[in-house]
């Protein structure tokens, strides 16, 4: 459906907090000190009035945004469509060719990326739950939008996770094409229940992971940290809980993710090969039921800080690096989907540090992908069922 042309302004509200306290969040769920003062609750940014307005509606669970060349959009929605969205907000119908999904509580068609030559190649990659013997798996998918838009075409499976798990939650499932387009970055979870969740850290399955493989094939290249070694050779990182957000940062090419924490703890990562993440040993959350996490402690030797964390949690969705000139001062922030936090989490990095955080469009509704129009504007996706889920268009208000 084409978007509407009413727009709500949304202006800052009049601060009635002193310099340099954090944005309005709530008491924390967990008694820990930061490792750093810059690990939690920064120093909230100025307001940014913005006006909000429907770009394309009628989208059941819209999960996953990637911009296409020219000017148009692939969405996916948890269901199982893929649809393109055209310029104007419009909606064909659901494309042809996409893998069966297994769409049980919070599994289904997931993310969508397009490569960097898409005008050329039009290759596109999927994420979604696969049924599979024995129960369900996160898995990658890879192929050709056909010539006409209507269908994909050669798809094939370059990412399986493994083993099966039982339960059909917390399926990460971002995918992140690497610098230079030869491999991918794929995110995924450890299915949440007790037994599984321990399987973050061992190196012989592929919950709770970052792995890295090749863009089309699906092997697992030379240089990754467990090949030849201890552990499945397509691992890139582990100890991981659900990573829903993982961007490239541009000025660097450093991979940085964003995963859920339990009752706090949510946590911003910089990714660095064959590091260990924690979980479930160690958090700055707590379990829902408010008993410890693990060791009890948020943080062991061998195990990596994050270089931020919510507590409480926003629940992020999707996140990208902001280089566009419509939102003035924005330039290499980190854009961060909310669903809890019902808004756009903006954060500021000063040499790998957050030291600003603001709430964008706050109360939008559950936010799950955000990305970035030709024009500079946000689109964002709001994770809720047909008539009700779409995207956004958030811009800086005149």
């Amino acid at each position: 459906m084409l978007r509407t042309t009413l727009a709500i302004v949304l202006l800052p509200v009049a601060a009635c907090a002193q310099a340099g306290d954090p944005v309005a969040q709530g008491a924390p769920n967990a008694d820990f000190t930061p490792a750093f003062p810059e690990q939690t609750r920064a120093p909230a940014l100025d307001e940014t009035a913005v006006t909000v307005e429907d770009f394309a509606t009628g989208l059941a669970h819209p999960w996953g945004i990637a911009v296409l060349p020219d000017g148009g959009y692939l969405v996916t929605e948890r269901p199982g469509q893929l649809r393109r969205v055209a310029a104007d907000g419009s909606l064909s119908e659901p494309l042809g060719g996409v893998p069966e999904v297994d769409a049980r509580e919070q599994g289904g068609l997931l993310d969508v990326a397009v490569a960097d030559d898409f005008a050329e190649t039009r290759r596109v990659w999927l994420t979604y739950a696969k049924r599979v013997d024995g129960g369900t798996v996160t898995a990658a998918a890879t192929g050709v939008l056909s010539a006409d838009g209507t269908r994909l075409e050669q798809v094939e499976d370059i990412f399986v996770q493994t083993p099966p798990s039982q339960n059909p939650m917390h399926y990460g499932s971002r995918v992140i094409v690497a610098p230079g387009g030869e491999e991918v970055f794929i995110t995924t979870g450890e299915h949440f229940s007790m037994s599984d969740r321990e399987k973050a850290q061992d190196l012989d399955t592929t919950y709770g992971k970052i792995v890295r493989v090749g863009a089309t094939d699906g092997t697992a290249p030379d240089d990754n940290p467990f090949v030849g070694g201890e552990g499945i050779d397509s691992i890139w990182s582990y100890g991981h809980r659900n990573i829903q957000g993982a961007a490239i940062r541009p000025e660097t090419g450093e991979l940085w993710v964003i995963e859920h924490g339990p009752a706090g703890g949510d946590e911003l990562n910089l990714i660095e090969p064959g590091a260990n993440y924690g979980w479930p040993v160690v958090s700055y959350g707590v379990t829902y039921s408010g008993n410890p996490v693990g060791s009890g402690e948020a943080s062991a030797e061998g195990m990596e800080q994050p270089v931020y964390y919510w507590d409480p949690v926003i629940a992020p969705g999707g996140m990208t690096f902001y280089q566009a000139d419509l939102f003035d001062g924005w330039q290499g922030d980190a854009l961060i989907g909310g669903l809890v936090a019902s808004a756009v989490v903006r954060l500021e990095l000063e040499d790998g540090l957050v030291v600003g955080e603001e709430r964008v469009a706050e109360g939008i509704g559950r936010v799950r992908d955000v990305d970035v129009a030709p024009d500079g504007a946000l689109l964002v996706l709001i994770d809720a069922p047909a008539p009700d889920g779409g995207i956004k268009r958030i811009a800086p208000a005149e």
